[in-house]
């Protein structure tokens, strides 16, 4: 008789631990041996049936054969991830101090976790009629849709519909022209490679551009940071390494922060390369996501462009990994399993033994003190691409000067003088909305939310009170609560706002918005930027989606309203994301032919951090503020973790916590290698009806903090007071609230 053998499972649940399973009834022992770690296996858990992840088999369990329940199905011959990519998400998940079934789910597509066959579903493809054929270049220019399929498909013979996904051509177009007759559908033919590598030629790379490029290695590990200046042709270098990483053979995976930012990324990737480029990003449905990840782990898709999930994609010929705006907050996940992708990409980059690059003209002050402690190649860009010259940065004294809606009579007139020029302008205000609360102008009552420590921000389209951390919404009451009085009034200046101010005083001249709220619709963001590159005078207001990576060509002015917010922040992050914000913002102006100017406004502007900032320079401020950290002992000098607790009841919080405490201590006493401070309340204390409070570890070195949080996770799962609150923990977080 065959001897037993039993599945060592990672099943998507909150518990820290392996799951152990009898195989599947009717299966060979012995075949079971041979099954490969990183398949999918259905099995029942409780109740319900659950998709889990092979991690191993063995003879041994450490329950008794008679409590383990047989699997249900194997759902995969061959591993989803090759091993590499599935090591790195067990590092993670071990790093991370998240459940290994939840960080392996996180890595998947949605498709499959659900249990979906790993493979690609065939579809329609669309060619040109006989008819269709015969028109001209630059035909059906006034339907500017049907224009790029008709364009696109004279280029490419035949379109998937992941090919009109991925060039955001909508169906109705297709319709269109199968109507005209001049579409049909057709058979897909057999995938064959493409043997040219570029569709266009690279442009011509300035001293050093070149010499960044050149060293780029081609073959083992290496982690260079471009620092670059905006507008310095940063990802002219990235196409020009990823050509020659095409050229070996290799496939080429690149991280940018926003999904706003995929679409023109993707469009500048494929007209240069004559390879296949596929995107992965939460704009997309769960289908097109599958089938991106599928040709990338095929390696039918040279290039992959997504973002921070996109870490996870399998690659059959990885050749290098490019990290764009690697400062950006976005590549840390906050919830669940919080990893940063960014971070992950230089483990990734090391057990591969390939090239990294981390690009940023505000590079994170973790990554400057590896560059100068000289981990990772530092490479600079500090002249603009093309001849354009940098903006000049003029600081505007709010103090005692009469506003218009936020804005000074020297900034309006500045816009005005732009417009009048031709020009477009960029107005920056990093508050959406309205204004940010609701008061009473008789008793001073501020509008709050009543699920946050937050005040609620008034809307103007639709009208409403809405609160931006837990989404409570509610109307904009006539009487105040309070007094009675209707003199209620909005308080403090919103993009809404600002739009509007703008729309009276320039009333012949587009303002365009730029903000979550009025990029909610699919695409909404393409076509304003689409509007806004056709040249015509506008305005431009926005919040930070407006500072990542856009190419507004005819932009000759920045305003930013109000510079303040991060001056006195409690985070100590704070700081650094205010400089970078500033001086991205800032870099949208004068990127072309044009000379640009930066207005920034400030009640602040004698701050020695403004000052360096904007007379001294990104790394002059970027140095002062890695001096304070060092005095301070916080990263990149310190490694720090977070343990997070919340509850309804905030006793409980507390309660937990102080457990935790003594518990760390009792495994590592405060000494001069680790230390704690906590329990405290989280900057935003009551978020969505539940009260938050952290607790602070600190460490001099990794291995002795990640050896206690191991240990302390265990402790903490075992203790029963644990299922009064929710807990977590936060490994090197990026955000103190």
């Amino acid at each position: 008789m065959a001897e037993p053998v039993y599945l060592h499972l990672a099943l998507p649940t909150p518990l820290r631990r392996r799951f152990d399973y009898l195989p599947p009834e009717g299966t060979d022992p012995d075949q079971v041996r041979h099954w490969p770690a990183g398949i999918r296996i259905r099995v029942p858990f409780g109740k319900q049936e659950l998709i889990g992840i092979l991690l191993g088999v063995s003879d041994h369990t450490h329950l008794k054969a008679t409590q383990l329940r047989p699997a249900l199905e194997r759902l995969d011959e061959t591993p989803l991830w090759p091993d590499e990519l599935l090591q790195l998400c067990l590092w993670a998940a071990d790093y991370y101090q998240c459940p290994v079934g939840e960080a392996l789910h996180v890595a998947l597509p949605a498709l499959l976790r659900q249990g979906a066959p790993a493979e690609r579903v065939t579809e329609p493809v669309w060619q040109l009629t006989s008819e269709g054929k015969g028109l001209p270049e630059g035909a059906l220019s006034r339907a500017p849709r049907q224009a790029m399929l008709l364009a696109e498909l004279q280029r490419r013979n035949q379109l998937s519909r992941a090919d009109l996904a991925l060039l955001d051509i909508p169906r109705s177009a297709v319709k269109a022209l199968e109507d005209k007759g001049l579409v049909e559908t057709a058979p897909p033919t057999p995938e064959a490679p493409t043997p040219a590598l570029l569709s266009e030629q690279p442009l011509t790379l300035n001293s050093e551009q070149a010499a960044a490029v050149s060293r780029i290695k081609l073959k083992g590990f290496q982690v260079s940071l471009l620092d670059g200046a905006t507008g310095s042709g940063k990802t002219e270098v990235y196409l020009q390494a990823i050509a020659r990483t095409l050229a070996q053979g290799q496939q080429a995976l690149v991280l940018v922060p926003e999904i706003g930012l995929t679409p023109q990324t993707l469009a500048r990737f494929q007209r240069r390369f004559a390879q296949p480029v596929v995107a992965l990003h939460s704009g997309m449905n769960d289908r097109e996501r599958l089938d991106s990840w599928l040709q990338a782990r095929s390696g039918r898709a040279r290039i992959v462009i997504g973002t921070r999930s996109a870490i996870f994609t399998p690659l059959a010929e990885p050749g290098i990994i490019i990290v764009d705006e690697e400062h950006d907050g976005s590549f840390k996940q906050q919830d669940g399993f919080r990893y940063s992708a960014r971070d992950l990409a230089v483990m990734r980059a090391h057990r591969l033994d390939i090239p990294l690059v981390l690009g940023s003209a505000t590079p994170a002050l973790e990554t400057l003190h590896n560059a100068h402690q000289g981990r990772y190649q530092h490479l600079h860009l500090r002249q603009r691409a093309g001849g354009a010259r940098p903006p000049t940065v003029e600081l505007q004294d709010l103090r005692g000067v009469t506003l218009h809606e936020g804005f000074s009579r020297d900034s309006l007139a500045a816009i005005r003088a732009q417009i009048e020029m031709g020009n477009q302008v960029l107005v920056f205000l990093n508050r959406r909305g309205y204004a940010p609360t609701l008061e009473c102008h008789s008793c001073g009552w501020l509008a709050e939310c009543l699920h946050c420590d937050a005040r609620l921000t008034v809307h103007q389209h639709p009208r409403h009170l809405h609160c931006h951390h837990c989404s409570h919404q509610r109307a904009v009451p006539r009487r105040c609560p309070s007094c009675h009085s209707a003199q209620l009034e909005p308080l403090g200046q919103g993009t809404e706002r600002s739009e509007e101010a703008l729309r009276e005083a320039f009333p012949d001249v587009p303002v365009i918005r730029v903000d979550r709220d009025s990029t909610r619709r699919k695409n909404a963001l393409r076509d304003l930027v689409a509007e806004v590159n056709k040249g015509e005078p506008c305005i431009l207001v926005g919040t930070q989606m407006l500072a990542k990576g856009h190419h507004f060509a005819d932009v000759t002015l920045v305003v930013i309203v109000d510079a303040d917010a991060g001056l006195f922040s409690t985070d100590f992050r704070a700081p650094e994301r205010m400089g970078q914000l500033l001086l991205q913002v800032a870099g949208r102006a004068g990127r072309a032919e044009k000379p640009g100017r930066v207005i920034l406004q400030s009640h602040h502007t004698d701050h020695p951090l403004v000052q360096t900032l904007m007379h001294a320079g990104y790394h002059a401020f970027a140095e002062t503020l890695l001096q304070e950290r060092q005095r301070a002992q916080l990263p990149p000098f310190h490694h720090l973790a977070l343990l997070r607790a919340e509850s309804s009841r905030p006793e409980n919080a507390v309660q937990f916590l102080r457990l935790a405490l003594a518990q760390a201590q009792r495994l590592h006493a405060p000494d001069g290698i680790i230390s704690y401070l906590g329990p405290l309340p989280a900057m935003l204390e009551k978020r969505g009806d539940r009260f938050r409070y952290q607790l602070h570890i600190s460490s001099v070195a990794r291995a002795p903090l990640q050896k206690l949080l191991s240990q302390l996770a265990a402790h903490l799962e075992a203790d029963a007071f644990s299922k009064r609150v929710r807990w977590a923990f936060d490994v090197d977080p990026q955000d103190m609230s």
